[in-house]
């Protein structure tokens, strides 16, 4: 037996997109977010009707606002002729009723939103397992409410036979049960993500044995961070001007110009507001961060709130625990900028930022000579040049050497090999007693 997630009617073509900002919130923020929740749901393929900011004095539990307020919505919605209300806040599962009961239409949050997208953009069975983990702790909480068609069949208002009571008690018997497949379901999902978690430890574990220092990609979703991993590497990743293209990590290995080996990884692209639930879902993804050696973060310098994505990805982080890791910022589509604009736009964003800097242009393939220039800086204190004399009969090592280093020169006296090189200090270590 199975358990299916209630889902929203498939064909939702006319949306009214509705943000609520609370006391204390500023105008532009609340305005920034919901310009970019226009963005979220047009890539979910849903006509948007008309998007509108409402301000109110106090929180109100039932609807966030007041009862008039809460009127001007519905009325305006019924007006448009919309099928759907989109909130641009997260919305606990008894808000959503209540809006529901109001409007009647299907009313979705911010939240909802972003899980349809991850939903359609998870391509990967890790992947698709994190959605559904997410979507399906989102869903739980609301459940309650799928069952009161029950209540509309009960024949009558008694609690005799075929009444209320006995109508009602159905109904809790089957909550409890997709209540019960549900947290078995949820359990299920979190133990094949253990063992996928598991598998990936084992990889990193032989990178870190291997001494070949990672560098996780990170960013703003659209920035432009799959593109740079394709530049840099031809990594063939999914690019499109898509938000959420990429869910799942893609590592490849690179060459530094001073010859050090670098694992360059892909992740999951940040977003304001972010559900606390998709931060735990990908954690397994977003770990490739915590433990890499270093961050490569890009930013769309041409979008207005440049700084603002700097911010909320910096403020991912902080809540993994990477808030320390040493980080290069990339500005990004830079020939997007006007022209007369682009050197003093880029110096402002710079001077906003505590760490190196620099500008690109991905789609022309400019910067990457910057880049690679900062990486080798980023990883200074991981190389060491030095000389060997290796036995030709230890040809492991030596094959070792080529392999996560950069051999520069090789001579033979007699049954030795004697080789210079650039290693990572945790391989030169290993092989000290080589060293002339």
């Amino acid at each position: 037996m199975s358990f299916e997630i209630r889902e929203k009617p498939d064909m939702v073509e006319r949306a009214l997109l509705v943000g609520i900002a609370l006391p204390g919130e500023s105008r532009r923020e609340r305005e920034a977010l919901l310009a970019e929740l226009v963005d979220l749901v047009s890539n979910l393929g849903i006509g948007i009707v008309e998007s509108r900011l409402e301000f109110t004095r106090e929180l109100q539990a039932k609807y966030l606002c007041g009862i008039g307020k809460a009127e001007e919505i519905r009325a305006r919605a019924e007006e448009l002729g919309a099928d759907c209300v989109i909130f641009d806040n997260l919305l606990s599962p008894s808000q959503q009723r209540e809006w529901e009961k109001l409007v009647n239409v299907t009313v979705i949050d911010r939240e909802e939103v972003i899980l349809d997208i991850f939903a359609s953009r998870a391509r990967t069975r890790e992947a698709v397992m994190q959605v559904d983990l997410a979507r399906m702790q989102y869903a739980l909480p609301r459940m309650t409410g799928m069952w009161k068609h029950l209540d509309r069949q009960r024949g009558g208002s008694g609690g005799g036979k075929g009444g209320g009571a006995a109508a009602r008690g159905e109904g809790e018997k089957q909550i409890e049960v997709d209540r019960r497949l549900a947290h078995e379901r949820i359990e299920t999902i979190r133990a094949e993500l253990e063992v996928v978690r598991r598998q990936r430890g084992t990889q990193r574990k032989e990178r870190i044995r291997q001494g070949i220092p990672t560098a996780a990609i990170v960013g703003y979703t659209n920035a432009g961070k799959s593109s740079l991993l394709n530049l840099v590497t031809g990594a063939g990743v999914l690019a499109k001007d898509i938000l959420f293209a990429t869910l799942e990590t893609t590592s490849r290995k690179i060459e530094l110009p001073d010859g050090q080996p670098l694992v360059l990884t892909d992740t999951v692209g940040f977003i304001r507001n972010l559900p606390h639930r998709l931060v735990e879902a990908f954690k397994s993804t977003l770990e490739e961060a915590v433990l890499a050696d270093f961050l490569i973060q890009v930013v769309d310098a041409s979008d207005p709130d440049a700084l603002r994505h700097y911010e909320t990805t910096c403020e991912v982080l902080a809540g993994l625990g990477a808030e320390d890791k040493p980080m290069v910022v990339v500005w990004n589509k830079c020939d997007l900028i006007p022209e007369e604009m682009r050197e003093v736009t880029l110096e402002a964003l710079s001077a906003k930022v505590a760490c190196p800097s620099l500008s690109m242009s991905v789609l022309r393939e400019e910067g990457v000579d910057r880049l690679m220039s900062a990486c080798v800086e980023m990883m200074s204190h991981r190389v060491c040049r030095c000389s060997y004399r290796i036995p030709l009969s230890d040809s492991r090592t030596i094959a070792l050497m080529h392999r996560d280093g950069k051999v520069l020169s090789t001579e033979y006296d007699g049954n030795d090999a004697l080789v210079e090189a650039i290693l990572p200090k945790e391989f030169a270590a290993r092989i000290e007693h080589y060293r002339i």
